[in-house]
Formats: C-alpha cells, structure tokens, sequence
C-alpha cells in the first residue's frame, strides 16, 4: 500500500543527491552523463535543460537557476561541498572505534612529589 505517512512522503520527494555524488559529479563528466540520462526529459522541469549540479535540482527556465544560483541554499551547498564529503576513519574516529594517542611527549617539569603535611 506504500507509506502513509505525509513527513516521509515530503522528504522521500525532496531528496537530493548526497555531498560524495555530487563532488564524484563535479570530478568526472562522465559521472554527471549517467546520471542524466537515467531520467526521462519529458519528466523533467524545463525538459531537462536547467540543472544545478551542486543542488542537483532542475528548474523551468534559466532565470529560475541564475536566481536560485545567488540565494543561501545554493551558497551553502556549495560550501558544503568545498569541505568534501566525510571518509570513513572520521566516522570512526568520531563513534571512538579509533584512537587518537596523539603526542606522548609529556613535560612534568616543576612539579614536586614531596608533599608536606601538617601533623
């Protein structure tokens, strides 16, 4: 019968291509060529012919991409992707299956181990 809830319906629908697709996109032409051609140009707003490759959004005419081109959401997906995508050893490190000794190199210096006490 399929998902009835309308807030999973809404973010299935307004789902993007994700940080690592997108900078593979921007890599290799190629890339951005498949996956262009798995979708159908009479489906399509604008009938395919205005795409944002960083949203990885189509929009109707080019004015709707050059203004969508200098609004926040775009800036700010496109920053996304200048700090790339995340590897696996930073989602490693970050649940704390990895690590970090870091520098062993520890100074004790002016530090006195006679302690005085008061009888």
């Amino acid at each position: 019968m399929g998902v009835t809830n309308k807030k999973t319906i809404t973010k299935t629908r307004r789902k993007t291509r994700d940080v690592d697709q997108v900078k593979a996109d921007l890599m290799s032409p190629k890339h951005l060529k498949q996956f262009m051609e798995t979708k159908a140009a009479e489906d399509l707003p604008g009938l395919g012919r205005h795409y944002c490759v960083e949203c990885s959004k189509w929009f109707d005419t080019d004015a709707t991409l050059v203004s969508h081109q200098k609004g926040k959401p775009h800036k700010r997906r496109v920053k996304q992707i200048a700090e790339g995508p995340y590897t696996q050893q930073e989602a490693e490190a970050a649940v704390g299956l990895r690590t970090d000794n870091g520098d062993r190199k520890r100074t004790f210096a002016n530090q006195d181990n006679d302690v005085a006490m008061d009888a």
